[in-house]
């Protein structure tokens, strides 16, 4: 696994090295028209040892001296040295490299003619100054890219770590979600069951359909917002066998594109809290009201239901359904709003979501 990373990261350094190139072989168009072929092919030889030296400095070097050690005067010692040995290696060593070069008939000098022949050594001094120049120029080149590039992957990796984090807040959320449904749901059962009910084998009938939902559609990320349509008039269905005629129901979908994207029982808790905690505790006439527009990836579902009236009403108290739904929306999207309003005898909730801002 080290090697491969090496590898990857030797990759960014010939990708550097590539405009690093580019760079000089313009400068050579514009400097030397004349020779511009013989300066490129020279800049290509020179090149690859400036891409291996930074490539070994930033990538192994440095890191050896940053290593943490007791005495922190050796690791200044350690650093002068081996800094001092990089910034040899790209003058006298560039020197070396070119003069491998021209023995290998790569390399091609162009200098020799515009030296003072003030004799070898003066030649040699001023080949290693100019090589000097773009070694050392590359160690800023080289870590300035280093420098982003590494930044990059570091934002990078903290965005991956936080979607992972979030689908794994998600995925806990919903298996919170789902059994507290069924939990709900079965509680109906029982009392129509207890009861000798003969609706319980439709109730049953009607809890296999919200089960197979369940089991085969709610793993995506995402179904078409007609499913989650289907859910609420299962699961209301079901609802339903447990009242008389007594209970009012009123639904209302405005939906222009019904394969419209939502994630699957995002809807469902707030019909859920309505029964649960609404429509089985009015004794009086109870209602439900349920208005749901989605045109343009503006969502709007208002879910209005009957309530007994709160003594010391104060602010209202969330239950699980609720407070899970309401974190999922964190996690889900950017631009939403929920809103939950407890009257006197009257409980309203209000769900806004643009679909667009889905995270």
């Amino acid at each position: 696994m080290k090697t491969l990373i090496k590898l990857e990261r030797f990759k960014f350094y010939f990708w550097v090295g590539s405009v690093w190139l580019l760079l000089w072989i313009f400068n050579s168009l514009i400097s030397y028209p004349k020779t511009f072929v013989l300066h490129s092919l020279n800049e290509i030889w020179r090149v690859l040892y400036i891409v291996v030296a930074n490539f070994l400095f930033f990538e192994y070097i440095l890191t050896f001296i940053r290593k943490k050690r007791s005495i922190i005067l050796f690791n200044i010692l350690i650093g002068i040295l081996l800094i001092s040995i990089h910034l040899l290696l790209l003058s006298v060593g560039l020197y070396a490299w070119r003069s491998i070069g021209i023995q290998l008939h790569i390399y091609t000098s162009l200098r020799q003619s515009t030296l003072m022949m003030d004799g070898v050594y003066s030649q040699i001094m001023n080949e290693i100054y100019y090589q000097a120049q773009g070694g050392f120029t590359s160690i800023f080149f080289f870590g300035i890219a280093k420098l982003f590039y590494d930044n990059f992957k570091l934002n990078q990796t903290a965005q991956q770590l936080r979607l992972e984090k979030q689908e794994s807040e998600l995925n806990y959320l919903k298996s919170q979600t789902n059994p507290h449904f069924l939990f709900n749901t079965l509680n109906n059962i029982y009392s129509l069951a207890k009861d000798k009910s003969d609706l319980a084998p439709e109730s049953i009938l009607q809890l296999s359909k919200i089960l197979r939902f369940m089991l085969y559609e709610t793993g995506a990320a995402f179904i078409n917002i007609e499913q989650e349509m289907k859910i609420i008039d299962d699961y209301i269905a079901l609802e339903k066998l447990r009242y008389d005629d007594s209970l009012r129901i009123n639904m209302q979908y405005d939906v222009k594109d019904i394969k419209q994207p939502i994630p699957p029982l995002l809807l469902i808790p707030l019909v859920e809290n309505a029964f649960k905690h609404g429509v089985s505790e009015s004794r009086n006439k109870p209602f439900l009201d349920i208005h749901l527009t989605a045109n343009q990836q503006q969502l709007e579902f208002v879910v209005i239901n009957s309530t007994e009236k709160l003594i010391g009403e104060g602010s209202v108290k969330e239950n699980i359904g609720l407070s899970n739904l309401r974190r999922q929306l964190e996690l889900l999207y950017k631009d939403y709003n929920l809103s939950i309003q407890q009257g006197e005898s009257v409980f309203t909730a209000i769900l806004k979501i643009n679909l667009a801002s889905h995270v």
